[in-house]
């Protein structure tokens, strides 16, 4: 372990202070310089084992972190749910000594049930990072976003940030208040009252009913999809009346700090939760938030693994041999 970073998972925000923040962030300002050069690898996890276990439909998050594993010259192997033994009915449980009896350094696991991944850290010898648990957290998602933050504004500290859209079923909020309120910034969540969590007080987080009062004067609009896959019983008369009262476009943006940023963790709703012109133009970080998702998953993987931090992140960045 680094001097530094003390822990041996990665899993949720609210296991971390604003020190273990920055160090990822910091790390992963390294690492941002390995995806833009023509060779993208450098051999700092050479000889490590990562296994993806992704339960849950997932593009980016799996991606990114395969990537993140490869760039740092890891072995990567990946596992779906359709394509492992608990679509024959084995259980998650016997999946998890599986996998441990094969030596792993590091698991990665998305799962739809909330605490799955401290399941399988209390079970495994392995560091676990969570890949996003149910409603739960999505620990990877927030800190890329802070790096996406502090790399258009230049600081995460007192900051007004609006995260607007299907709350109560966003892992993508929780874990972003929590991280947010660790730099003294003000979160604002804004949705109809059937999307809104009942421990937003607890999160940090100030509610508003009214998209225009949420968005006066922020530095960050951060947009959440309509989890359509989650939703149950009448909790929106419909997409349209959704798009017309709480829909984002260009406009919106008259009320917000004259720097705001418009962020959305994917994968969007067009012509819902954003208007597609807002979404494409010189506001929107959303394409940042992508390439910040591989530098911070490479300086996550690099922090855990054991025995491979005799460089500091700089120094493994630059090694080309």
């Amino acid at each position: 372990m680094s001097a530094g970073f003390k822990h041996n998972h990665l899993l949720g925000i609210a296991d971390l202070d604003a020190n273990d923040v920055t160090e990822i962030l910091d790390a992963a300002a390294a690492f941002i310089e390995v995806s833009r050069r023509p060779v993208r690898k450098v051999p700092t996890l050479r000889g490590k084992t990562v296994i993806n276990m992704f339960f849950e439909a997932s593009t980016r998050t799996r991606t990114s972190f395969e990537l993140a594993g490869k760039r740092l010259s890891a072995d990567v192997v990946n596992i779906s749910g359709s394509g492992s033994s608990l679509s024959k009915g084995e259980s998650l449980l016997d999946t998890c000594k599986t996998v441990a009896a094969m030596q792993p350094d590091i698991v990665v696991i998305r799962h739809s049930a909330s605490g799955a991944p401290h399941f399988v850290a209390e079970r495994v010898g392995c560091s676990v990072v969570n890949g996003g648990d149910g409603a739960h957290e999505h620990p990877t998602q927030a800190l890329l976003d802070a790096f996406a933050i502090r790399q258009s504004l230049g600081t995460l500290e007192g900051l007004k940030v609006a995260i607007c859209g299907d709350i109560s079923h966003s892992r993508v909020a929780r874990s972003n208040a929590r991280l947010l309120n660790l730099f003294g910034s003000e979160v604002r969540f804004c949705a109809p009252g059937t999307l809104l969590p009942p421990e937003a007080a607890t999160l940090g987080a100030k509610v508003y009913h009214r998209l225009d009062e949420a968005l006066e004067g922020v530095d960050v609009i951060m947009l959440l999809r309509i989890q359509r896959e989650r939703l149950e019983g009448p909790l929106l008369p419909s997409l349209r009346e959704y798009s017309r009262i709480f829909g984002v476009s260009q406009r919106h943006l008259d009320g917000a700090a004259e720097r705001a940023i418009v962020m959305h963790p994917g994968p969007m709703n067009r012509g819902v939760e954003i208007h597609p012109a807002l979404a494409d133009s010189d506001r929107s970080v959303v394409l940042d938030q992508v390439e910040a998702g591989v530098a911070v998953r490479m300086a996550v993987l690099y922090l855990l693994a054991k025995g491979v931090r005799a460089q500091t992140p700089a120094q493994a960045a630059t090694d080309g041999g």
